[in-house]
């Protein structure tokens, strides 16, 4: 296969784009370009065509990951999750975390923080931060570290009480929406009935 141009990319700093006679396109960074020493004109081989594939696929997926990561930060299962959905294979899809992972870029233990700091500040208790660091492919090592990040619950339930309450006593019926919603945003029973029962309301045991 003869490489018919090689062009430096106009959209990336730092990308060359290959063109093959059969109209294909690679897509490779410039230290590629140096160790494969590829000129306009240049005959490949199956081996070595295949091997520059092989680099350009990696090369790409790379350049996909670290965009995908500095748009927002995500577990390392999420971003090959992401990667995948994108065309990468399931090996350059873990290539690419592996070097982020490498570099820093990603570090499931201080995302797993982060996303508990998140839900909490959103006004969510243990419960549901569970189902968030299960929802975004965290580990489950990591969960009891991150959970211990949370604030007290009490605070929390307290906050939303006095926000809704306004100083007023709740009816049954009220008691109730209140406790299914702070239910709803994961917090236990035995802290539900414990808040109510700080502004003198009593509920009856579940």
């Amino acid at each position: 296969m003869r490489i018919d141009r090689v062009e430096a990319s106009r959209h990336k700093s730092g990308r060359v784009l290959v063109f093959l006679e059969d109209g294909a396109c690679l897509k490779i960074t410039q230290q590629e370009l140096l160790d494969f020493g590829l000129r306009r004109g240049d005959e490949l081989d199956e081996a070595s065509l295949r091997k520059l594939k092989e680099a350009a696929g990696v090369s790409n997926t790379r350049a996909a990951a670290a965009d995908l990561i500095g748009k927002r930060a995500m577990s390392r299962r999420d971003l090959e999750r992401k990667l995948r959905d994108k065309g990468a294979s399931e090996a350059e899809a873990r290539y690419a975390a592996e070097w982020l992972e490498a570099i820093g870029a990603i570090n499931d233990a201080e995302y797993a923080a982060l996303l508990a700091r998140h839900c909490a500040d959103l006004g969510y208790g243990p419960q549901r931060v569970r189902e968030k660091l299960y929802e975004k492919g965290v580990p489950r090592e990591l969960w009891d570290d991150a959970l211990d990040t949370l604030p007290d619950p009490a605070g929390q339930i307290d906050r939303f009480l006095a926000a809704k309450l306004r100083g007023r006593e709740p009816d049954e019926k009220e008691k109730k929406r209140l406790c299914d919603a702070l239910a709803r945003r994961g917090f236990a029973w035995p802290d539900i009935r414990a808040g109510l029962s700080r502004l003198g309301t009593e509920v009856p045991e579940e």
